[in-house]
């Protein structure tokens, strides 16, 4: 059973520490910036890719050619750890459980506070898909199957529903019913 609960975080409010320059790395910083252009990343390595470099250029991305320390974790929210040193990746777990620091440990769902699932996203449609960490590879099908289905016209339906909410005079409930009548053929 899957238990996880689904939020959508504004990343250009919040400060993300990775931890790792390679491929990993890289992978993360793609995923994150696909779905937020804005994020603030800090990125902290002893030895950066070119290939990690080259993609981070010209995005918000403070780069650290260092080792990991704990230091690097001020005024973080959420912290990647995406180094193939276990003893690395351990350090940074413990240290962000000791300061309340949502960490996600690449690969490793048992030290992991969240998962960086399969994303679609389709103008201001966005899904979120998971696996609960059992396999990032479905997780990707599924978003890949997503995207080819559905329309590019979302964007505007969201729209127009999105005016007509605007219209609806009434409390809470009566908006809800409205919205529900308007939009119960979308599954038909």
């Amino acid at each position: 059973m899957n238990t996880l609960y689904p939020i959508f975080v504004k990343a250009d409010q919040l400060q993300f520490l990775i931890v790792g320059g390679g491929f990993v790395a890289l992978e993360k910083l793609e995923f994150l910036f696909k779905s937020s252009p804005n994020a603030q990343v800090t990125l902290v390595a002893p030895f950066i890719r070119e290939e990690t470099l080259a993609f981070i250029q010209n995005k918000s991305v403070k780069i650290i050619v260092k080792k990991y320390r704990k230091r690097f974790l001020r005024n973080k929210h959420i912290v990647v750890a995406t180094t193939d040193v276990h003893e690395v990746n351990l350090k940074v777990h413990s240290d962000c459980q000791k300061r309340n620091l949502l960490v996600n440990v690449a690969d490793t769902s048992d030290l992991c506070d969240f998962y960086m699932g399969g994303i679609v996203t389709k103008g201001n449609l966005k899904i979120a898909i998971s696996t609960n960490g059992k396999s990032p590879t479905v997780a990707k099908r599924l978003r890949q199957w997503l995207e080819a289905v559905l329309p590019n016209e979302i964007d505007d339906l969201l729209e127009t529903l999105r005016q007509y909410r605007k219209t609806l005079k009434g409390d809470f409930d009566y908006k809800v019913k409205a919205m529900n009548e308007v939009t119960k053929n979308l599954i038909k």
